[in-house]
């Protein structure tokens, strides 16, 4: 067994898995063998979710079924809506919150008490798990604002009702595409930060809303799910400044400040997601007849590959998207989790499958004879 230390695990193979193939080099991402260029256009997040849980794209008939049976677990118990109003009373953090009532979502599940091996059990609770956390992002953005939550409705697809539930109304057809698309991106993504947290909880055969709830607290941190918040609070600072995209450029770095949306500890180069989405994000800004947002956002894009041959990262385009549809900005990473909780629960599934225990080692580096003092004595 090798005694070297690997920080951060970086290189470190430590599972095989079916669900991600991404290469970092070449700037490849594809789900379960299939290209994301190839489907995410054509295929809905629902379909997504069929084909990373189930293993195969679903026929017609499974994927309404799989889309149906989704719908029909979108509604929350009237006691976790008082939950998420007290917490929104509270003033709390929105991924603190949806941390806090993704675990309280077990108390509530048929199969709470099922065991952790019983994979019909398992997915039951992946479905209701997936469909609550868009109904519980959205009540907690109204009740915040002093506005009543509102009810899902079943006869729209999975990203159209999460836009109806936050904005009270049917988003349009450009708007409820591009969120499908988004979501469709942001499902899987390999061995990633939460990922790994909800794979190590799995592993002690601890239950899948533990999994999601330890996922979530890993998710809200900077340097994973909040970068795409990071990214739009920079364009709106170039906004309000006299400075053009590349003068603010130069002064954050000048400054030791990160630009962010850029870089990736997997990509060295372009993340294929970002080129799915710019395109989107400059289809909304024609839409909503301002394009500044993807406009600034291009600009950066240029300078940056010009002057630290550095390339953007999903975040980067994901920002302006959600922001042209009115989507609070600290929304996004509940977003990302209402997303990736497909992605996590597939992966959790594969460690129920096949499980053994993630216990790694660390290397003691304090010291060594020490003598003990009772208390009186010190």
């Amino acid at each position: 067994m090798s005694d070297e230390v690997k920080r951060g695990l970086e290189g470190v193979v430590v599972f095989e898995s079916r669900l991600s193939y991404i290469d970092g080099d070449a700037g490849e991402l594809g789900y379960r063998g299939y290209a994301i260029e190839d489907f995410a256009h054509e295929a809905s997040y629902e379909e997504v979710l069929s084909l990373l849980w189930n293993g195969e794209w679903p026929s017609r008939d499974e994927a309404d079924a799989f889309a149906a049976r989704l719908a029909d677990e979108r509604d929350l118990e009237p006691a976790v809506y008082d939950l998420i109003e007290e917490l929104a009373d509270r003033g709390e953090d929105p991924m603190a919150m949806l941390r806090t009532v993704t675990s309280s979502l077990s108390a509530y599940d048929p199969d709470t008490d099922a065991d952790p091996d019983d994979e019909d059990a398992n997915l039951a609770k992946g479905c209701r798990i997936t469909a609550k956390l868009p109904t519980i992002v959205a009540a907690f953005a109204r009740l915040r604002e002093g506005d009543d939550p509102v009810d899902p409705r079943p006869d729209l697809g999975h990203a159209e009702n999460f836009l109806y539930m936050l904005n009270g109304e049917e988003p349009d057809d450009v708007a409820a595409e591009t969120f499908d698309t988004a979501l469709v991106l942001h499902a899987d993504h390999g061995l990633n930060a939460s990922t790994f947290s909800a794979m190590v909880t799995t592993s002690t055969l601890s239950d899948l809303h533990s999994g999601v709830t330890s996922a979530i607290g890993t998710l809200a941190g900077d340097l994973h799910g909040g970068a795409n918040q990071n990214v739009m609070g920079m364009l709106q600072e170039i906004d309000d400044s006299e400075k053009g995209p590349r003068e603010w450029v130069d002064d954050a770095v000048n400054d030791g400040k990160r630009v962010p949306g850029f870089g990736h500890r997997v990509y060295d180069v372009r993340d294929p997601r970002a080129a799915i989405l710019e395109a989107y994000s400059k289809r909304l800004g024609e839409t909503t007849g301002d394009p500044k947002w993807y406009d600034y956002s291009v600009e950066i894009e240029g300078y940056m590959a010009e002057k630290a041959g550095l390339a953007p990262n999903v975040d980067f385009y994901s920002a302006s998207m959600y922001y042209q549809m009115g989507i609070p900005m600290d929304l996004y990473t509940p977003i990302f989790a209402v997303s990736r909780v497909g992605g996590w629960i597939a992966h959790m599934l594969e460690q129920y499958a096949d499980n053994r225990l993630i216990r790694p080692r660390a290397r003691y580096v304090g010291e060594q004879g020490r003598e003990f003092v009772p208390l009186d004595e010190r």
